[in-house]
């Protein structure tokens, strides 16, 4: 039989080949996007920030990178509301039903994103909503719902139900109770919910796809139609700025756990 440090050694082998393969495509990309060459290529043989200069001076990317960051700084906002008020609900409420409709509110993640792109288009034509910003972000929030709902429901489960109780006993109301007692002790949980909601907008293509239209075309749309027409260096330029955004905002929101972590390990 396998002696348990043959065993070790075999299970890091394997995490470091698992790292390597998530890495090596990020890698590539990055590397690729500093190229001076006139088509993709790795490795490049000059090294330039031409693809960088040609996507910021394009209006057209530009145009992209404001639709999706407004896109997805109002699905944030409407994900968040919504989720955090439709977590505490599930928490703290005593109503029937409340697990048909936790399954309801959890559906999106099992339903693939086309069926639902195709649903809210059809439901988009008839209303004239096709390349409406405010109305993709409702369509947004369908799908980053889920996923701010989970983590919501974790970071209320820290918060003790004894403290809402002790600040109702020396007269603070229901809505008092809720401002200053939930919201600062899950605060860290719903910066982070928001961060996760405004990455899942700002990465979604297929919803995009059919409800962008030409008046609303966002990064990703607006990637999938460059590589329609040709593969050039400054999608590779573009890839790495959504790389980049994705590491920022894991990177802050790791920040936040460990504050998080620290505060909760002092009050104890």
């Amino acid at each position: 039989m396998m002696g348990p440090v043959l065993r070790a050694t075999l299970l890091k082998a394997l995490v470091v080949l698992l790292c390597f393969g998530l890495v090596a495509p990020i890698v590539v990309v990055t590397i690729a996007s500093f190229s001076g060459d006139g088509y993709l290529k790795f490795p490049p043989e000059a090294f330039s920030l031409r693809w960088y200069e040609r996507f910021l001076g394009d209006h057209r990317w530009r145009s992209a990178i404001m639709n999706s960051l407004f896109i997805g700084l109002l699905t944030s906002i409407f994900s968040t509301v919504i989720g955090f008020l439709a977590a505490y609900a599930l928490m703290r409420g005593q109503f029937r039903f409340k697990a048909v409709i936790a399954s309801l509110l959890l559906m999106p993640v099992i339903v693939p994103h086309i069926i639902t792109a195709v649903a809210v288009y059809f439901l988009s034509a008839r209303m004239g909503l096709v390349g409406v910003r405010p109305w993709i972000s409702v369509a947004h929030t369908v799908v980053a719902l889920p996923i701010v709902l989970v983590i919501l429901q974790s970071a209320l489960r820290t918060v003790d139900p004894a403290l809402e109780r002790a600040a109702m006993v020396f007269g603070c109301s229901r809505f008092g109770v809720f401002r200053r007692v939930v919201l600062p002790l899950a605060l860290p949980g719903i910066v982070s919910a928001a961060l996760f909601s405004f990455l899942t907008s700002f990465d979604e293509l297929v919803i995009s796809l059919f409800l962008a239209g030409i008046r609303s075309e966002t990064l990703p749309v607006r990637i999938w139609n460059s590589l329609l027409l040709e593969v050039e260096p400054t999608i590779a330029a573009v890839s790495t700025l959504l790389i980049a955004v994705t590491a920022l905002a894991l990177a802050i929101d790791a920040v936040i756990r460990k504050l998080r972590g620290g505060t909760m390990a002092a009050l104890r």
